[in-house]
């Protein structure tokens, strides 16, 4: 038979490539998106657009390949839908991402689903 702390160590040494490639997005797709929300200040307050052209594309790009890394580790975390849903939106909110992958980063590394 296999102990619940066995089983739990060998569940978090198969999620640890996935946990580390959503970890790295995650904080990629928060800082993407910072820049974007200052490239929208600077547009809007200070009439100065020159920001915009580069933030937006570059967020959108880390946001895209943020949420391939996410259902990734949702299908093999064994995420519940409304776990997976809410983690794929923590990428549109500033400062959400970096809330949202220290969650998942405990919760996973403990062994416990979303």
């Amino acid at each position: 038979m296999v102990s619940s702390t066995e089983g739990t160590a060998k569940a978090s040494v198969s999620l640890k490539g996935p946990l580390l490639r959503y970890r790295v997005l995650a904080y990629a797709t928060g800082v993407a998106l910072l820049c974007l929300t200052a490239a929208f200040i600077l547009k809007y307050a200070a009439d100065s657009p020159g920001m915009m052209s580069w933030a937006g594309v570059t967020h959108g790009v880390f946001y895209m390949v943020y949420l391939v890394m996410a259902v990734d580790l949702a299908l093999k975390a064994r995420w519940s839908i409304k776990g997976t849903i809410l983690v794929l939106l923590a990428g549109t909110i500033p400062f959400l991402s970096f809330v949202a992958e220290r969650a998942v980063t405990h919760r996973v590394q403990e062994g416990r689903k979303l």
